[in-house]
């Protein structure tokens, strides 16, 4: 899959477009395709911390 990355804190110029590998799906998860997403300005800013996106079904 397709992913935008980063590797330092900034500003849209430490983006990158990378491949990552198709995620795997455990027991009791699904797995959604995404078509399109959007990130909010608060969410590039140094200390937020990434985590997983948790649906229940």
């Amino acid at each position: 899959m397709r992913a935008m990355t980063y590797a330092e804190y900034g500003d849209t110029s430490v983006l990158s477009l990378t491949d990552r590998p198709d995620p795997k799906v455990g027991p009791g998860e699904v797995l959604v395709r995404v078509r399109a997403a959007s990130a909010a300005f608060a969410a590039s800013q140094e200390g937020h911390t990434p985590g997983k996106i948790v649906v229940t079904v």
